[in-house]
């Protein structure tokens, strides 16, 4: 499968994996942009947190690293429709194969837990997720992301 990374870079899908986007209206978030990616990577972290119990970094801007590798990336961006704005959150996470990147580790979730996660169960937590932190999104400021997140 094809898809963007990032500054248009190749990002590979394998199936299996999770990839999902998730949009949302701008309005509903009242946080610059680049805070706004930040708070995408710990729900992110949060739905990693259901299968893997150890530590999980974030890369900035927007990668998830476990063990200084890369097992998930998150891509950003408005679009204006009807003269309304909204955010697409592209998230993708290398549930059960990750791809050989020259000069970057990668990893995914039944490598390192030995447990088959299905792209479904996964994306059925995410939206759960979401659904808590949507309704937050407004309350939300850099110095209280975490607190809310917990």
């Amino acid at each position: 499968k094809r898809g963007r990374g990032q500054y248009g870079k190749k990002w590979t899908s394998f199936k299996g994996n999770l990839f999902v986007s998730i949009f949302f209206q701008v309005n509903m978030v009242k946080l610059p942009l680049k805070n706004l990616t930040k708070i995408n990577c710990l729900l992110a972290k949060k739905l990693l947190s259901n299968f893997y119990k150890g530590k999980i970094t974030i890369k900035n801007p927007n990668d998830l690293l476990i063990s200084n590798m890369k097992i998930s990336g998150i891509l950003q961006e408005t679009l204006s429709k009807s003269d309304e704005k909204f955010i697409i959150v592209g998230i993708g996470v290398d549930l059960i194969k990750n791809p050989i990147i020259k000069n970057y580790f990668t990893t995914n979730l039944f490598d390192l837990s030995g447990v088959k996660i299905t792209p479904n169960n996964a994306a059925l937590k995410l939206k759960k997720i979401y659904e808590t932190f949507i309704p937050l999104f407004s309350k939300f400021n850099i110095k209280n992301i975490d607190r809310h997140l917990k």
